[in-house]
């Protein structure tokens, strides 16, 4: 890669303890190899049912029925284009999207975006919090206050399970989320939606747009879903896999990343719809259109549903989306914080700053408001992380498009402009949103 290309050289990669440490193996069949590259999608596809989807997917269905599965459908295609474009950074470039904007931009450029993007881990490390702890909450009876500071001691899992490997965190990732999906498999069973108004809930509405309350929560559940974090960690595990470094084995690499991503966030948009799906036909339908906290959506599950395992189910299911959601959260702020600024912490260390930032204003919810406050928190979080949205998907989307800096594995055109267009899409919504709520 010509010098002219990039600001400064590449450097020492982020999570260099794992990078490129996963054979592809080159003499094995395509099938095989293919088996090599599963598991990034699937930490990508967490931070696409995390607790802050829960909160804005309950608060959806339990208001306006399936119309927002729309949203969710369409919030999932912009999700897959753009892990693409991650994926397509990192293979052609060397570089996770952290270190590019650094090698990229001048300093008043790259810092800014740096910290925007420490805000938008924050902003999704406070849902894992709230999230994690109404868990505890919900199956053990332990109080929220004290739920928020043991989520701190997860930093000791993490670091277990890295010191294992990092074939052991993606085994880790994948059975939490298969836990979640036989939990939301056996609720939606009980729930018996009515499958001809769910089909119809994925055509586009003009409400969506027309009404202020449907659009907030729209754009919450782009924020929940296409989350700015994932763009960040996309592009830095997929360095963990050792494929060759000619052209050939990259574009094999790329192809095979892409599939990776793309089969794990349609399984991820399946819980997505599923949380959606259940709000709805356990609490539209029964007329609870105010569901916007976990813990109220809880209690309600079992005289709707008339069964006493449904909010233990739920309850383990919100617990796995917390735990897998922490995980996630911590390798993509590592990479934030290194590829930016070439700041390498110790991982509990940064862990613990980090969790700092979230148990303190949800902390503060809790004296103040009770778990009455933690719902709209969470969807606030969300809204948050779709106005940081622009500032990582902008910088990738013109990454991508630059031969200069891609070489022969520039982006096609077609995905640069439906990339650009996603962009556009989400500024306008957002500066909707705020003329709607400073009007």
């Amino acid at each position: 890669m010509s010098r002219s290309a990039w600001r400064h050289e590449r450097d020492t990669p982020s999570l260099s303890e794992v990078f490129r440490t996963i054979a592809v193996g080159g003499g094995t069949t395509r099938f095989r190899r293919f088996l090599s590259f599963i598991g990034p999608g699937y930490l990508v596809a967490v931070g696409y049912m995390d607790p802050g989807n829960w909160a804005t997917s309950l608060a959806g269905g339990a208001a306006f029925g399936y119309t927002l599965l729309f949203v969710a459908l369409l919030s999932n295609i912009m999700a897959i284009l753009l892990q693409s474009l991650c994926a397509r950074l990192a293979v052609a470039s060397g570089r996770d999207l952290a270190q590019a904007c650094r090698d990229a931009y001048p300093r008043w450029v790259s810092i800014p975006l740096w910290i925007f993007a420490e805000l938008a881990i924050i902003a999704t490390d406070l849902a894992e919090v709230i999230g994690t702890a109404i868990g505890l909450n919900l199956l053990f009876g332990i109080p929220l206050e004290i739920g928020i500071f043991i989520t701190a001691a997860d930093v000791f899992l993490i670091l277990w399970l890295q010191n294992k490997g990092f074939r052991w965190v993606e085994a880790f990732i994948i059975a939490l989320l298969g836990t979640i999906t036989v939990c939301f498999g056996v609720l939606i069973a009980q729930a018996d939606p009515e499958w001809g108004a769910v089909i119809a809930g994925f055509a586009p509405s003009r409400e969506i747009i027309g009404n202020p309350d449907m659009l907030y929560l729209a754009l919450g559940i782009i924020g929940a879903t296409v989350m700015p974090h994932n763009l960040y960690l996309h592009s830095g595990i997929v360095q963990t896999r050792a494929y060759g470094l000619d052209l050939p084995s990259k574009r094999e690499a790329l192809r095979l990343a892409t599939w990776d991503s793309t089969i794990a966030l349609m399984f991820a948009l399946l819980i997505n719809c599923a949380i959606l799906i259940l709000a709805a036909a356990a609490f539209y339908t029964a007329g609870e259109n105010n569901v916007t906290e976990i813990d109220k959506a809880h209690l309600l599950l079992e005289p709707l549903l008339g069964s006493s395992i449904a909010p233990v189910l739920f309850g383990i299911a919100l617990l796995c989306s917390g735990l897998n959601s922490t995980v996630t959260a911590t390798m993509a702020g590592q990479i934030v914080m290194e590829g930016f600024v070439r700041l390498r912490l110790q991982p509990w260390l940064r862990r613990l700053i980090t969790r700092g930032f979230a148990i303190l204003p949800a902390t503060v919810v809790i004296l103040i408001y009770g778990t009455e406050g933690t719902g709209q928190l969470l969807i606030l979080s969300q809204v948050v992380l779709s106005f940081q949205l622009p500032f990582a998907i902008v910088p990738l989307v013109m990454f991508t498009a630059s031969r200069a800096k891609m070489g022969p594995m520039v982006s096609p055109r077609w995905l640069t402009g439906l990339c650009a267009l996603i962009a556009v899409t989400i500024i306008v919504l957002n500066v909707n949103l705020l003329a709607t709520v400073l009007g």
